[in-house]
């Protein structure tokens, strides 16, 4: 009844019950495992309470990733925010600040929400979380944009993956930009059609996106990484609230990134073989973590 495997059949849904895209990933979760509404809300609640906690840790603590190739960037740029120093405004990089946050937590081996994987952790809180705060949005609000979110990682690992070793980071970053500026339009009261725009400009933006974690580890350009894919949310969510329409519709976007990650060389798909991996200073950073 609530069954989907594209963002069309998705649409069609929303048309036919006349509900946003969150009710139609609830019952869909119902019918996927019985549970009741109660319990299936009360369960993304908790995802929302981890993702709260990463933040505020990350955003008051001076991090230390388990590599230490990073840690205390989060903290660092909150303070410049705080101070009124930042070029991108306040907003976008808190979004970011956030997502940093989030990131950093996890590669302290934190308790960070798989959002839609734990190196793209950070996105998905980063934007959803600055944007309900400023605009004064209740944690049912938000609560319901993470089930919006939800539904688009679905389709996006129905149809290609989620995974950087098999499509890149355009897998994890890019889908989890996707999924957070989904949300967002749907958090801004925005239509089910804007919020499939919204995500199919979030992947466009990120299409080809490689892997190349610098020794192997989820850090570096991991983190930064999240930075882009939270302000790519929050742009592209403003561009389809704007009313613009992407010309590539969803499923077709969709089918792009997973061709194009087939098509990516192994060595940019998380084995840490190319990209920034294999410059002088990445090389020299993982022998100097074998000593």
């Amino acid at each position: 009844m609530y069954q989907f495997s594209s963002g069309f059949e998705l649409l069609e849904l929303t048309k036919k019950y006349s509900i946003p895209i969150s009710e139609v990933v609830i019952n869909y979760e119902h019918e996927m495992t019985g549970d009741d509404r109660d319990v299936i809300i009360e369960k993304m609640s908790s995802n929302l309470d981890v993702m709260r906690k990463s933040i505020e840790r990350g955003l008051k603590e001076d991090v230390k990733s388990v590599g230490g190739f990073i840690g205390g960037d989060a903290k660092r740029l909150y303070d410049k925010i705080i101070n009124n120093f930042t070029i991108s405004g306040e907003t976008v990089s808190k979004a970011v600040a956030s997502a940093i946050a989030v990131s950093e937590v996890n590669a302290a081996m934190g308790k960070i929400v798989a959002a839609p994987t734990a190196g793209s952790s950070g996105v998905i809180p980063g934007a959803l979380i600055t944007i309900a705060r400023k605009f004064g949005k209740n944690d049912d609000e938000l609560i319901k944009s993470l089930f919006t979110s939800s539904g688009i990682g679905i389709i996006i690992a129905k149809n290609a993956t989620l995974s950087g070793a098999e499509g890149g980071c355009q897998a994890e970053v890019g889908s989890a930009s996707a999924m957070a500026a989904a949300a967002l339009v749907e958090l801004m009261g925005g239509s089910p059609d804007e919020a499939l725009n919204a995500a199919s400009f979030a992947i466009m933006n990120l299409l080809g996106l490689v892997c190349d974690p610098v020794a192997g580890l989820v850090e570096v350009p991991c983190v930064t990484r999240n930075a882009i894919g939270a302000a790519n949310a929050l742009i592209c969510a403003d561009l389809a609230l704007s009313g613009m329409k992407s010309i590539i519709p969803f499923d077709e976007v969709v089918s792009a990134m997973d061709s194009v990650g087939k098509a990516m060389p192994c060595a940019l798909r998380e084995t840490a073989e190319g990209g920034l991996a294999k410059t002088a200073t990445g090389i020299k950073l993982k022998m100097n973590m074998r000593e």
